[in-house]
């Protein structure tokens, strides 16, 4: 579901762009020092968003290093990293292994268990030294289980549950900007899951999965219908984070929020018309 907090390149200028690869980077780097390659692999441009979030909250400038990779054999490349780099990083560990069991519960993934049975330990540690992120997720994985048990038709309430997870994870400390990160949480995961769900639709018809637009997607109305729900929950993240008093990297962040995630919309559009096109 996670991956749609990533930039528009396009609307970047190139000293931007560079510098949302360096955290992006840091964050890759972290996470293999911290949980090996598989834990790398988990690496989501969600938790990159978080970091810069974060990092120009709390005016934490970030240490610069020098590193190779496999990605960049040919030369160095710089990375940024501090404490909610590494933050971010666990919290990608949490996400990646409870995403991981549900494909195997729900589709018997026998990929999805072997690489959840592979953060195993690492997720324990995780869930030892954040229990109220943990308990979110727990929550979360719960409700969607029920919601789609009982195939809840009421869009709001289902995705409600991920913008109560995302609320969350957005929290690193509970301090004077707490509340004001939660709403904006709460409202982003609320757009992701819409989102994805909206992607989704022609596919889960076919395989008769859960999916809360299905009961509309016979209506004409349905586009304009999910773009207005969208923009509502778009605007509500916008309200609650133009609170915050971020300086650092802001263009990086509003860039994300003002077009990032709606070029991952209009991805997810394009390719719900092109699957409804194969199906006529």
């Amino acid at each position: 579901m996670f991956g749609y907090l990533t930039i528009n390149k396009n609307d970047l200028k190139v000293k931007e762009y560079e510098e949302y690869q360096s955290y992006y980077c840091g964050l890759c780097k972290v996470l293999k020092e911290r949980y090996g390659h598989i834990g790398q692999m988990t690496l989501t441009y969600d938790m990159t968003f978080l970091v810069i979030l974060l990092t120009g909250l709390y005016e934490k400038e970030p240490i610069e290093k020098q590193q190779r990779c496999g990605k960049h054999m040919g030369k160095k490349h710089r990375t940024w990293e501090n404490s909610f780099t590494e933050y971010a990083a666990d919290m990608n560990i949490l996400l990646a292994y409870h995403n991981l069991m549900d494909d195997w519960l729900d589709e018997k993934k026998i990929s999805g268990y072997a690489a959840a049975k592979a953060l195993e330990k690492s997720y324990q540690k995780v869930k030892k030294d954040y229990p109220r992120q943990c308990e979110a997720v727990v929550s979360y994985m719960e409700h969607l289980t029920e919601c789609e048990k009982r195939k809840e038709e009421n869009l709001d309430m289902a995705a409600g549950y991920t913008g109560e997870l995302l609320a969350e994870i957005f929290v690193y400390q509970e301090d004077e900007w707490s509340n004001i990160l939660r709403h904006m949480g709460f409202f982003l995961g609320k757009f992701i899951y819409l989102c994805d769900a909206y992607e989704d639709i022609e596919r889960d018809k076919e395989k008769k999965n859960y999916n809360p637009f299905i009961p509309f997607s016979e209506k004409e109305d349905v586009e304009s219908m999910c773009y207005q729900i969208l923009c509502m929950m778009a605007a509500e993240c916008a309200k609650e984070f133009e609170k915050l008093p971020i300086l650092m990297n802001v263009s990086i962040l509003r860039n994300i929020l003002y077009s990032g995630i709606w070029a991952k919309y209009e991805a997810a559009k394009k390719k719900r018309i092109e699957e409804m096109v194969k199906k006529k």
